[in-house]
């Protein structure tokens, strides 16, 4: 069931939408859910402006779409640990997210997606773009296709670009994460378990090799396949305001939180929802 009372709007033809005349702070119907769903779906990331959230209904509104899953490094809050406060402070150099990659893909049952709102933002800079994997997969030739069916990549939370962005959180609100195993092999093409579409599933922020293969012998394969989930033709442009709200699809969309806003401060809310491990 589609509700007619607010609209979705495409941002751009590869990936995201706007939905507009919502108040999330309230509950939402059925019928509302399931419109925001079947955006989410079709355009892998869908965002919402002038929002009114507490830690409290952003993690009611998560709950509308599926179970609450976790970080594996950094406390919650206290009164709502399923809520991760992401934060840039202004004398940081270093951001959380800085570089393309999809939530936690080392865990063995990577998110369903993230919900990710905005309270401070910078006045200029510190956007977010997100990339369609679909496209991504869809651009392969028929070749190169069948060689990846098979293939796993090996994905690890100690890869040194991600690990770095995350430091200064982990050294703030540390988690006891010893026995949250963060190196996971998943198809290098995984299907979707809701729409069954195919799309590319590794990134430079969190895949180490092809499994069965070195460094080295992976690198020619990976590096063409990040190349091409990074083509500016299948991704979007996300300027945040205070009250934004991103919700993506961490099964086909990859993000990258720009780091271009030195000497200002930057303070989200991030939850995300368990998903299942990839096939």
């Amino acid at each position: 069931m589609i509700d007619s009372t607010i609209s979705v709007r495409p941002l751009t033809p590869a990936i995201g939408a706007v939905i507009d005349h919502i108040d999330l702070s309230h509950e939402l119907s059925p019928s509302i859910v399931d419109t925001i769903r079947a955006a989410f779906l079709e355009h892998q990331v869908v965002f919402f402006n002038e929002q009114d959230l507490t830690p409290k209904t952003l993690v009611q509104v998560a709950r509308s779409f599926g179970e609450i899953g976790y970080y594996p490094f950094v406390e919650g809050m206290r009164d709502f640990p399923e809520v991760v406060e992401v934060e840039k402070k202004e004398g940081e150099k270093v951001n959380f997210g800085g570089l393309w990659h999809t939530d936690t893909s080392y865990l063995q049952e990577p998110p369903l997606g993230s919900l990710l709102y905005a309270l401070d933002v910078p006045p200029i800079g510190g956007d977010t773009l997100f990339s369609n994997m679909y496209l991504a997969y869809d651009a392969l030739s028929s070749k190169m296709k069948d060689i990846l069916n098979d293939l796993k990549g090996v994905n690890s939370a100690e890869k040194p670009d991600a690990a770095l962005g995350r430091t200064h959180r982990i050294a703030e609100k540390p988690k006891q994460a010893a026995e949250i195993i963060t190196t996971s092999a998943h198809p290098l093409v995984r299907t979707h378990p809701e729409t069954g579409r195919k799309a590319l599933y590794c990134s430079a922020a969190h895949t180490m090799n092809i499994e069965g293969m070195t460094v080295a012998e992976s690198a020619p394969i990976l590096n063409y396949l990040y190349s091409l989930q990074q083509r500016e033709e299948f991704t979007c442009r996300f300027h945040w305001k205070p009250g934004s709200l991103a919700f993506w699809d961490n099964r086909a969309a990859q993000h990258n939180a720009l780091n271009d806003y030195h000497g200002c401060r930057r303070m989200m809310y991030r939850v995300t929802l368990k998903g299942d491990r990839p096939a």
